[in-house]
């Protein structure tokens, strides 16, 4: 969330911003309204506050009735003013969490991924000298991935991973797990079963709650979510504390199941495990210090992460800037790496690489004393670092073979115990 002076201080960026991102603006002004009026009631429930208490100590001196009147008077003014006040605090908050961030102006102004620009490509489409299979098709094949038994069990894009696809999902989730710890970061299985103040931290909600499973207790309690990525619940581990400045960055590398509703994408990529509603991911979270240089070195760094690990893979690929309108409400600049798809003819989105600023730290209220003992919140960003079954089938359609195996990327094969996919 931005913080309401900054709002006040740059009034048409914000508007623009929110514009940019394919989102309402009308909330900038509705906002600025409350908070206009969330300072006059406080100032005038300050001054009844203040007179009231004078009049108090009035009253212990000595009780006549004109004072016990003012007394009372005082005291319904109050009693109508504080709940005015709590609602329209309640309302401005709700209001605050619908205004997005501001990109950086580097960002390239556009309402869709149309608008998106390719920074770099690396590696050489593979050339076939014969006639190539889809990632369905190589897995029916081999006998890798079980469609129609996946939708009789879980429904619309519903599958079961066997053998040796279940080992290459593992041996790419280790493998990627070993490089970044190699890297500095620490491991974290989170839970996935959350509360709803996560996705709300993590700025998921209110933009992306229809994609979100929801679930409540036998008793009705508190809502709970399941995430689709395990940047939500790590976002929120360092929720209402403050961290030592002499600890950041802090580096976290999680591996968790994920589950996503895909309540937009109706229609699209329906066939396959490119787009599903369960998977296994995992994904770096990053909390540095409150400076703009340092997030941007870090996003570099990040996203140079996730390329190495494509590159060891072989897998070409391309980064992409994205723009205004295609890179979501929380991030001032975000990267896509997208690889190379031969079954698809065409690129295929693996990673994305955020700098979401002070935006969840101030949701999740997570801070730090900066040197001059002042209190700063921190900077967020986030990266996948692999992605299953993404990542599979950029690795099955780009190591197919023309007896029908596949080829297993040699970083993986230690992982494996074999080098090759083949016909059981």
């Amino acid at each position: 969330m931005l913080d309401i002076n900054y709002i006040r201080e740059n009034t048409d960026k914000v508007k623009e911003a929110a514009k940019n991102k394919n989102r309402n603006a009308d909330a900038v002004d509705r906002v600025l309204t409350l908070d206009s009026d969330r300072r006059r009631l406080i100032v005038t429930i300050e001054s009844i506050r203040s007179e009231r208490n004078k009049l108090n100590d009035e009253l212990k001196k000595g009780r006549t009735d004109e004072l016990i009147a003012k007394s009372t008077e005082l005291k319904t003014q109050l009693q109508d003013l504080e709940p005015r006040l709590r609602e329209v605090e309640k309302t401005f908050e709700e209001i605050m969490l619908q205004i997005p961030n501001v990109p950086f102006d580097e960002v390239p102004v556009g309402k869709d991924e149309t608008g998106n620009k390719t920074i770099r490509t690396w590696g050489d489409k593979p050339k076939f000298d014969f006639e190539t299979k889809n990632h369905i098709e190589l897995a029916k094949d081999l006998d890798l991935i079980d469609f129609e038994r996946g939708t009789k069990v879980a429904g619309f894009r519903g599958y079961f991973l066997k053998g040796d696809a279940v080992m290459l999902q593992f041996a790419l989730m280790h493998y990627t797990l070993q490089k970044f710890i190699s890297k500095g970061y620490t491991p974290f299985v989170p839970p996935v079963i959350l509360k709803r103040r996560n996705f709300v931290n993590s700025a998921h909600f209110p933009w992306s709650e229809q994609d979100v499973y929801k679930f409540v207790t036998d008793e009705g309690e508190d809502e709970y979510f399941l995430t689709g990525t395990a940047e939500v619940p790590l976002v929120s581990y360092y929720q209402d504390e403050v961290l030592n400045e002499k600890d950041l960055p802090i580096k976290m590398i999680g591996f968790s199941p994920c589950y996503r509703k895909e309540a937009g994408s109706y229609g699209r990529d329906t066939q396959g495990v490119y787009r599903v509603h369960e998977f296994v991911k995992t994904e770096q979270v990053v909390l540095c210090k409150n400076d703009v240089e340092e997030s941007l070195r870090l996003h570099e760094e990040m996203m140079a992460h996730t390329e190495e690990i494509a590159q060891e893979l072989g897998l070409p690929y391309r980064v992409l800037l994205m723009c205004t309108g295609d890179m979501g409400e929380p991030q001032t600049k975000k990267y896509d790496l997208e690889a190379w798809m031969p079954g698809r003819d065409n690129w295929g989105e693996l990673a994305s690489d955020s700098i979401v600023t002070d935006f969840q730290s101030r949701r999740a209220n997570i801070r730090y004393r900066d040197a001059k003992n002042e209190m700063q919140y921190v900077h967020m960003l986030n990266n996948t670092a692999s992605n299953s079954p993404r990542w599979l089938v950029a690795i099955l359609e780009n190591y197919q073979q023309a007896d029908g195996s596949i080829k297993i990327p040699a970083v993986l094969v230690p992982y494996m115990g074999k080098d090759r996919i083949e016909r059981v």
